[in-house]
């Protein structure tokens, strides 16, 4: 009873946090099909114009209306609720085949440690996103470490140590302008003689240099691996919902020069443009792992496609 009641009470939070995204984009799809019962010829214009403006993507949104227009004349849908249902159905596809597998099982089995490199470009809210992590993974039974390898500005370095220690995760750090590898080297020697679970590493986020940045992150990488040869194991980026398609392009660009593991999508609750996350889960095929859902160092939740989806369509009488 009371896993069931834990459960409830995280998809009714789930939904709330979601709400924004649900009522400026879903539930305008759902007045649409709902004003009319039968299928006109201009319900899909309308649909692609519902589609895009919550950023799901112009090449998401082709597939999708593409497939719906084949229903159409294959299975002679007569009701926009036909259609309605389909949309669903079309949407959570495209999630369907792509493997998230937890993050707490590959640690738990996993040759201790197990390095984490987090990137993501300045403003994202990555440094928040490392600390909510850290507390998250403690909390989990895990035993931490984190480096401050994001030495190009002041601040990155005393926003990390604020909430490592709001964490209670013990924290590896240097002066500013100290070469980020050196931090990584210390922290991984650091882990192996303290015998730690998980290593987080925060890294610089200066993609309009983004040549620099790639020589940065691979240094880093090449460093790394001479205290733990398979090292990162992880490349988590952090991308904020509220960016809409600059978070498309963020993707697109460190995808270019890093093989990113997964994504931590932040400022969920506070956007109306949570259709991101379909098309990133479309066009880059890279699980999104977790979502920050407010300010607070519990405000990350691990992402299921199914819930997020789900609380988009679901009947909510009161908010009609």
């Amino acid at each position: 009873m009371f896993f069931l009641k834990k459960e409830k009470e995280s998809e009714k939070t789930f939904h709330h946090e979601l709400k924004k995204t649900r009522e400026s984009f879903f539930s305008k799809i759902k007045n649409l099909f709902l004003r009319k019962s039968k299928i006109e010829t201009n319900v899909i214009d309308h649909m692609e114009d519902l589609l895009l403006s919550a950023d799901i993507g112009t090449t998401t949104t082709i597939k999708i209306l593409n497939n719906l227009e084949k229903r159409i004349q294959k299975e002679k849908y007569k009701t926009t609720q036909d259609l309605y249902d389909h949309l669903k159905k079309e949407i959570e596809n495209l999630f369907i085949d792509i493997q998230n597998e937890c993050l707490e099982k590959k640690i738990k089995y996993h040759k201790k440690p197990y390095v984490i490199m987090m990137v993501g470009v300045n403003g994202v809210g990555k440094t928040t996103t490392i600390g909510k992590l850290a507390f998250f993974l403690r909390k989990k039974g895990f035993d931490l470490i984190i480096g401050a390898s994001d030495t190009f500005r002041a601040a990155a370095i005393d926003q990390l140590e604020i909430w490592a220690n709001k964490a209670q995760v013990p924290l590896i750090k240097q002066h500013m302008h100290a070469d980020p590898a050196s931090v990584a080297y210390d922290t991984l020697q650091s882990a192996k003689s303290r015998k730690k679970d998980v290593v987080l590493i925060d890294t610089a986020g200066r993609l309009q240099n983004r040549i620099g940045l790639m020589e940065e992150l691979s240094k880093i990488s090449r460093v790394m691996k001479k205290i733990i040869p398979e090292s990162p194991h992880e490349i988590m980026l952090v991308l904020d919902a509220s960016t809409g398609q600059n978070a498309f392009e963020q993707v697109k660009k460190f995808t270019d020069f890093v093989k990113i593991s997964s994504i931590v999508l932040t400022k969920i609750e506070g956007t109306a443009k949570g259709g991101v996350v379909i098309g990133i889960m479309d066009q880059f095929k890279i699980p999104i792992q977790y979502i920050g859902t407010g300010e607070k160092i519990q405000d990350l939740k691990e992402f299921d496609g199914k819930k997020f989806i789900d609380c988009f369509f679901e009947e909510k009488n009161n908010e009609r």
